[in-house]
């Protein structure tokens, strides 16, 4: 299974924002990006790829958003009787519905493969470090190319703002720097570029 881990210092976290002004959401429209990099193909859906969502924006930091999907049943919709296309105003109303059901406390399954609780980046990251490898983009790491990646594998990376400072040495204790080349990309397309390179591995 390969892991994302998309950290967004802005991203609201609670479900009252406007789909139709994403970026005024702190720039949910990046995240939404990200979740279609993720798993979407053309004709088809990543089954291999479990994505977690970490934000810290207010009112109610952090919250943690994991989604995985099965081809047969695509993303779910806010109503779970119909699936998702790809679409930013439906992504958007599954991240609104999985942010309102959070529950204090407790790791809440909203839809099938879809789960929100509170937790931080940091912790995010220790608990995904028991099972994979956990690597961090870093235009200063080793390029992707050729560097040695495992089945289980965990890629971080953050929004247009990049990861907490606070967080970020602690990170590079624990995760391998990783480069996909030296410009900067948008979030969306590191993802797009990564899921490419282990694809063409067979990973």
């Amino acid at each position: 299974m390969r892991h994302f881990l998309y950290f967004s210092g802005t991203a609201v976290t609670t479900g009252n924002f406007n789909s139709a002004e994403l970026m005024k959401a702190g720039r949910m429209d990046i995240a939404l990006h990200v979740i279609i990099s993720s798993f979407f193909l053309s004709h088809s859906v990543r089954e291999d790829v479990k994505l977690h969502l970490v934000f810290y924006g207010m009112p109610d930091p952090p919250k943690h958003i994991e989604i995985t999907i099965e081809k047969e049943k695509g993303i779910p919709s806010q109503d779970d009787r119909e699936r998702l296309d790809i679409s930013k105003k439906d992504l958007a109303s599954l991240i609104k519905k999985i942010l309102y059901k959070y529950k204090p406390g407790q790791k809440t399954e909203v839809f099938p493969g879809c789960f929100i609780e509170k937790k931080s980046l940091l912790n995010v990251v220790e608990e995904l470090q028991k099972e994979s490898e956990v690597f961090i983009l870093d235009k200063k790491g080793t390029d992707i190319r050729e560097a040695k990646v495992q089945d289980n594998c965990v890629f971080i990376l953050g929004d247009h703002k990049g990861l907490p400072s606070k967080e970020l040495k602690r990170l590079k204790k624990i995760a391998i720097p990783v480069s996909i080349g030296n410009k900067m990309y948008f979030a969306s397309q590191v993802v797009a570029i990564v899921n490419n390179e282990l694809d063409r591995r067979g990973i």
